[in-house]
């Protein structure tokens, strides 16, 4: 009977310390649950923590229109929703491709929109590596002439016998052949021309095609009519002519079928 009886105490002690010791688990274990499972709402900590950004930077968005800045609540802070994630990787990856804010503003407007056409997004898209092509050909035409003022500076010396100086400080500036060609004071001679264009959907695709034209060189106005079907453009016809305008247009996606 002794026996019975320690054998069914000893029983009930084990049962019982399981049934506690299981409690702990079982609360550890939620916890991990709840810190797997993605949050629905985060605050804008949470927000800046899972984007990779500052707070800071957070409320510049906001200040700008690139984000969505949410009510702030009776109590407690403002919950921002999941796709708020998604909204800034939207907007570090145009500004990584050289958009600037309000393009990038432009851009989540037409994403945002019912029934926006691809092609509104990829004539943005193109016009921007148009500006692209325009700087990088800029940029290697001033990393010639660095060149050519780094090959003719002796690197010692009086700096009044510097040539970058001289050169710099000159109201002329070497040509390719090496004579000197004074800037000139006059205006150049504008051109209007007019582009009809087919594949146009909406107003955004006249908006992107006023910005393919305006990004090319020589360019000085642009404007396009959805409803027309046409573009008009003030340009100067010693750095570009209406094919050059036509093809600006085609690569984008769009038909000219006149230009005059």
């Amino acid at each position: 009977m002794k026996r019975r009886h320690s054998l069914a105490l000893a029983a009930g002690l084990a049962l019982a310390d399981s049934a506690l010791d299981s409690v702990p688990r079982y609360g550890a274990r939620m916890k991990r649950m709840k810190a797997s499972a993605p949050l629905q709402h985060l605050t804008i900590g949470e927000l800046a923590r899972v984007s990779g950004l500052g707070v800071e930077t957070i409320r510049f968005y906001e200040r700008r229109g690139l984000l969505e800045r949410p009510a702030r609540p009776v109590r407690g802070f403002r919950a921002y929703p999941r796709a708020a994630v998604e909204s800034i990787a939207f907007v570090r990856g145009a500004q990584e491709l050289g958009f600037t804010l309000k393009e990038v503003r432009d851009l989540l407007a037409l994403k945002a929109a019912s029934g926006t056409d691809c092609a509104a997004v990829r004539g943005r898209a193109a016009a921007k590596l148009g500006q692209l092509d325009t700087r990088m050909a800029r940029f290697a035409r001033m990393r010639e002439t660095l060149r050519a003022l780094l090959a003719r500076c002796p690197g010692r010396g009086e700096l009044a016998k510097c040539s970058i100086v001289a050169a710099l400080s000159s109201p002329a500036r070497e040509s390719r052949g090496g004579r000197h060609a004074v800037r000139s004071t006059r205006r150049p001679a504008m051109k209007t021309g007019e582009l009809t264009i087919q594949g146009m959907h909406c107003d955004g695709c006249a908006r992107t095609i006023e910005a393919l034209l305006s990004a090319e060189t020589g360019v000085k106005v642009a404007t396009a009519s959805y409803a027309d079907g046409n573009a008009r453009v003030v340009f100067d016809p010693a750095k570009i002519d209406l094919a050059g305008l036509a093809k600006a247009v085609e690569r984008a996606g769009y038909q000219v079928r006149s230009s005059r």
